[in-house]
């Protein structure tokens, strides 16, 4: 029982950490990195293959692309598109967004969020606090990855310092039009503003060249969800200890 339980101990110790498993039928495997936080970002967006790739560009809480972007379109707008009077059918907690439902839900629901139904498993969008996280622990460098201008973000913690994962200045798109590559970037998070509910909480950055006094920040304020943005995913940390819990 020993010699059996020592050589699951082992492969177990020697499964590679650096993936995390999609479970859906085409068991494809996406790339994290373990920057010392509380979760383990992505090293691609949503659509892309690389990290320098801008990838997809989604509305909040859509799992499809679009050609345009804008109220009209939008899956959770009740109203009649119009900006200066919106209402909402889902994620709604104050009454003047509200077409007469409040359920208020403040996070995407599993089946809205866009990391977790392309990359399955335990894939998801990041929160507000994770992006705060991601702002407040990590180094931010301006710098260009194969051509492509954004922020290598690497860890401060000890032993973290030479983990780092890339963000491309992929900008948004609004109508049809994406004016802002590779001058900024808006990447969501899961959580709604409370105080706007047109708008999503968002990290964004921009060219420290541009705005030498500001590099990035988290928002609920600059894009509202209507706005195609980047996605980049994230997912837990493995809880070893749960793996060797006795249930006896």
């Amino acid at each position: 029982m020993k010699r059996i339980f020592l050589i699951l101990v082992i492969l177990l110790l020697s499964t590679p950490l650096c993936y995390c498993q999609n479970t859906s039928t085409t068991s494809t495997t996406h790339e994290y990195v373990d920057l010392g936080l509380s979760v383990n970002w992505a090293t691609c967006n949503v659509g892309a293959y690389k990290p320098e790739e801008y990838g997809d560009y989604y509305a909040w809480g859509e799992t499809i692309t679009k050609d345009y972007y804008d109220w009209i379109y939008y899956k959770f707008e009740a109203g009649d598109g119009s900006a200066s009077d919106l209402l909402f059918n889902k994620y709604v907690s104050l009454s003047n967004y509200s077409n007469g439902v409040i359920d208020g839900k403040m996070v995407l629901d599993p089946e809205d969020d866009v990391a977790h139904i392309k990359w399955g498993g335990s894939w998801r969008m990041p929160t507000k606090a994770e992006l705060e996280e991601l702002c407040d622990s990590c180094t931010w460098n301006w710098t260009t990855l194969n051509g492509v201008n954004g922020y290598m973000v690497t860890g401060k913690k000890p032993g973290y310092e030479d983990h780092s994962i890339f963000l491309p200045a992929a900008g948004c798109i609004w109508y049809d039009r994406n004016g802002y590559e590779g001058k900024c970037a808006y990447y969501y998070s899961s959580s709604l503003s409370t105080e706007e509910q047109e708008a999503n909480w968002c990290l964004w950055f921009i060219d420290p060249d541009a705005q030498r006094f500001w590099k990035m920040a988290v928002s609920p304020d600059r894009l509202k969800r209507a706005v195609g943005q980047c996605v980049r995913p994230v997912c837990p940390k493995r809880n070893w200890k749960s793996l060797f819990r006795k249930t006896y």
